[in-house]
């Protein structure tokens, strides 16, 4: 019996949109990246971009666990002396963009630095509120807190 590998023009991708309002972001981020590498098909094969494109909308509604939101710190260094910089979670969420943070989640749970990771990234498409601009491609909805309890929480 020989195994099945897949073309990258055979891949058919499909679109799935995302209601992000009271989700955990670990957790979605977990089913994102699952979407966009197309680990839930049975086809899948690890060098061929195959994934999904994912519509993720309320992107700044998505919740931490236990005491994360005030406590965790991201920290980076703008390259001068004493330049070490931090800015906690609710910062960034009530930040300009705080769709950012899921946007990270998501890119550091692909593949490190790979061209098809980035290439798979891009069928990652965030929107802070309800609306979106892909009505013409019919994505079907995915309810992630219903896959899991432990994917909702009450803000």
């Amino acid at each position: 019996m020989k195994t099945y590998v897949m073309k990258s023009e055979e891949a058919v991708k499909d679109w799935t949109l995302i209601d992000a309002e009271g989700l955990v972001v670990g957790r979605l981020a977990s089913v994102i990246a699952t979407r966009l590498r197309g680990k839930h098909k049975p086809t899948y094969t690890p060098n061929v971009d195959m994934g999904d494109h994912v519509i993720v909308i309320n992107a700044e509604k998505v919740v931490f666990t236990g005491n994360k939101m005030a406590g965790k710190k991201l920290y980076w260094h703008t390259g001068y002396p004493g330049g070490i910089k931090e800015r906690t979670m609710d910062k960034i969420l009530g930040g300009a963009h705080p769709e950012r943070v899921l946007m990270k989640a998501v890119e550091r749970m692909m593949p490190k630095s790979s061209p098809l990771a980035r290439k798979q990234m891009t069928g990652l498409k965030l929107y802070v509120g309800t609306e979106h601009p892909h009505e013409a491609q019919q994505p079907k909805t995915l309810d992630v807190a219903a896959m899991n309890a432990k994917n909702k929480r009450d803000a």
